[in-house]
């Protein structure tokens, strides 16, 4: 059984209420990085060239547009370019294992 939606962080008046929001925000993070972590496995599967795998100029880009969107729903940089910066430093690993995998499989 889901749990009941929780309420907004403007709305909330008990720790228990902000914890449930935060466990319920955790929860859907979770799920959105399992989406992203199947997007670094398409890459590797589709990339022929190790070498590719870091671009550089595709991390510079990806944080433009995650710290443009950061800005547009107040969400301070200070929080999100550090977790953005280790998320892709992590995707780029799993990656890099996966490229691997597929290199060495029979």
């Amino acid at each position: 059984m889901d749990a009941p939606r929780p309420q907004s962080p403007e709305t909330c008046q008990t720790m228990a209420q902000v914890r449930a929001g935060v466990d319920s925000v955790d929860r859907e993070l979770v799920r959105l990085i399992a989406q992203r972590q199947g997007y670094m496995s398409a890459a590797a599967r589709i990339k022929t060239d190790r070498n590719t795998v870091r671009d550089e100029a595709r991390i510079e880009e990806v944080l433009g547009h995650v710290q443009t969107e950061a800005w547009e729903v107040g969400l301070d940089w200070a929080i999100a370019e550090p977790v953005w910066r280790t998320l892709i430093e992590r995707c780029i690993a799993f990656e890099l294992e996966a490229f691997d995998l597929k290199a060495n499989a029979p």
